[in-house]
């Protein structure tokens, strides 16, 4: 037995020696991996750099997200904007200066006015700008453009293009009601308004003639008692060129004689279309008498120093009883 057991005691040792230098290589392989893991030590500039660009990281990634943020804010700013414009454009699809227009002429009474419309207007519409315009009712209206224009009907349809003419004919309440006033009522009017003006005795080109004073064979007046002609010519008057004058009335022929030193004109009465008479200041008891002969007043014929109980007379006789002037 103690033979046995002390060749058993090398091998024990031996096996204690291969497992201890196993045991050993494990750990120096140990701490060779473990000193090949750990990081190599750093200098400062390393660090730094290291420090550098993580800050820079750092910043770069909130710039980024600053722009973005601004990017979406204008993004956004501009899908509100262009929402805005299109409900605009869509709303101002009915504004006059979205709709195609026209530019005419309309011409009435010798006036031309320059008008611009909407091609779908109507013609009734045409008949309110042309009522603004001219002041010329609606209902009192002939619109004419290549015929006569209906209410119903656009620009566009009429054909209305730019540059052409409208014509309008058609007379204004005032012009109706003047046609239809008394001649009475318009010949006071005409009387107020001469009234209003300087008096004709005082204008250049009869006081000339008045300065001269009385012709030295004027006939009397007499104030307040109107006269029938007489028999014999009506004399000492002046006419516009300060010239003797005389009037004689041919009731027989209907004529009325004007003569003077050099000739006699002999005028039908039914060509005399107006009488006009005025008193000449400070003399009341006489006046200057014109025979209107022609359309205008330089066709009037002046007759000055006319006894005043003689002009209703002369009137009567020259233009008939139912003339009121």
């Amino acid at each position: 037995m103690a033979s046995q057991d002390d060749g058993e005691e090398p091998v024990m040792e031996a096996d204690a020696e291969k497992v201890q230098r196993c045991c050993g290589e494990i750990g120096d392989g140990a701490q060779t991996l473990g000193d090949s893991s750990a990081p190599a030590p750093a200098d400062s500039a390393a660090l730094a750099v290291g420090d550098s660009g993580a800050q820079a990281v750092g910043d770069g990634t909130s710039q980024a997200l600053v722009d973005g943020t601004a990017q979406s804010t204008e993004g956004a700013q501009a899908l509100v904007d262009g929402e805005i414009a299109k409900a605009s454009v869509s709303n101002g699809g009915d504004s006059e200066t979205d709709k195609e227009v026209v530019e005419f002429k309309i011409i009435w009474n010798k006036n031309k006015y320059d008008v611009k419309l909407p091609l779908d207007s109507t013609g009734a519409s045409l008949k309110q700008t042309i009522h603004s315009l001219t002041g010329l009712p609606p209902a009192m209206q002939k619109v004419m453009f290549k015929g006569l224009v209906s209410e119903e009907k656009t620009l566009r349809e009429l054909k209305v293009t730019n540059g052409a003419k409208v014509m309008v004919v058609g007379s204004t309440i005032n012009d109706v009601l003047a046609v239809n006033t008394p001649k009475e009522t318009i010949q006071e009017e005409v009387k107020a308004e001469e009234s209003k003006k300087e008096p004709v005795c005082r204008q250049k080109q009869h006081r000339k003639v008045l300065d001269k004073g009385k012709p030295d064979d004027v006939m009397p007046a007499i104030k307040g008692a109107p006269e029938r002609l007489p028999t014999v010519p009506l004399a000492g008057m002046y006419n516009k060129s300060g010239g003797k004058v005389r009037l004689t009335f041919k009731l027989e022929q209907d004529q009325l004689w004007i003569g003077t030193k050099e000739r006699t004109e002999k005028i039908p009465m039914g060509s005399i279309k107006n009488v006009i008479t005025e008193v000449i200041e400070g003399h009341e008891d006489y006046y200057m008498m014109a025979f209107q002969l022609g359309p205008t007043e330089a066709s009037y014929y002046w007759v000055y120093w006319v006894p005043m109980q003689y002009v209703d007379a002369i009137k009567d006789t020259v233009l008939g009883k139912w003339q009121y002037f």
